[in-house]
């Protein structure tokens, strides 16, 4: 069984969209992206620097913007199951047919802008905990105010909150645990996002919704979620909710996957899954380089006659 995931922020680079733009008709559909959502991609993409792409407002309709021009570049239907971490959902719940690229982008437009704005109201980050009994790591967290934002698995924790608390866990980490700040702006699936549910959830019963054509999963519990509408709902609430990348994959181990191809900008879920689940073959798509083997993962992994 094949699954196709995709990353949330933070796994942007500058420049990374370079590659890609070499071909005329990802430029032009990326161009086309761009007017639809009233922001430059193609630039954000080639030229920004890393402060630029940082931003939450920019960062993650950019992440959705390539990861869809990935999966272009595949044009392939032969997977069974799709996933994405954080803002890697919406990515996932295009590829799944659940919502139409243009919605995808959209929502993501409306949810990076009310995001961004979440958290200048409160000087917040996230730090990730690398290590450590993951019950010890949760209670050192939760024991000085953070929330444990993101369960990526593979003894990877991420801390959120104030930056004075992460301070604090960074001067005296969990036992056999390490702390690295992330350079994301804000404490992301916690409750300084509260404020932006509102807006999304008007915004979101603006979008067309159809049942995904592909298994599925959400960040909420790992679980398959056979509903369009339950997915977006559960999207929309995501954002200020702990996002359980590590129950997507045991579910996709309980399932039977055996390949993953991450969409750009890819790495992290493949690291994370090499470690996870061993057994399982992977590819991160990161340039069009990476396009022939990608396809022959596809045919030994995907559908019969897909």
């Amino acid at each position: 069984m094949l699954a196709i995931i995709a990353p949330g922020q933070g796994s942007q680079t500058p420049g990374f969209l370079s590659p890609w733009l070499t071909d005329n008709s990802f430029r032009d559909q990326l161009l086309e992206w761009s007017e639809d959502i009233s922001l430059d991609l193609v630039r954000l993409g080639t030229q920004a620097d890393a402060d630029e792409i940082r931003l939450t407002a920019n960062a993650q309709p950019l992440i959705v913007s390539a990861g869809l021009l990935g999966m272009k570049a595949l044009d392939q239907t032969g997977f069974s199951l799709a996933a994405g971490h954080s803002v890697g959902e919406l990515t996932a719940a295009a590829i799944s047919g659940m919502l139409s690229e243009k919605s995808a982008l959209s929502l993501v437009r409306e949810r990076g802008l009310a995001m961004e704005i979440a958290a200048n109201a409160t000087p917040t980050g996230m730090s990730a905990v690398l290590g450590g009994d993951r019950d010890e790591v949760v209670h050192a967290i939760e024991s000085i105010g953070l929330t444990a934002a993101n369960e990526n698995g593979a003894g990877q924790i991420v801390a959120a909150g104030e930056l004075q608390a992460l301070g604090l866990l960074s001067e005296t980490p969990p036992s056999g645990a390490r702390v690295r700040a992330l350079s994301v702006a804000g404490a992301f699936h916690t409750s300084f996002m509260r404020s932006a549910i509102p807006h999304l959830q008007e915004f979101s019963q603006t979008l067309s919704v159809s049942d995904p054509q592909v298994i599925l999963l959400s960040n909420k519990d790992g679980n398959r979620i056979s509903s369009g509408q339950v997915a977006l709902d559960r999207i929309v609430a995501q954002v200020a909710n702990p996002v359980r990348w590590d129950l997507c994959m045991s579910t996709m181990k309980a399932l039977g996957v055996t390949g993953v191809i991450e969409l750009p900008p890819a790495g992290t879920l493949i690291g994370l899954l090499k470690r996870a689940l061993p057994e399982v073959e992977t590819l991160a798509l990161k340039t069009p380089d990476d396009i022939s083997a990608a396809r022959d993962l596809i045919a030994r992994h995907g559908k019969v006659g897909a």
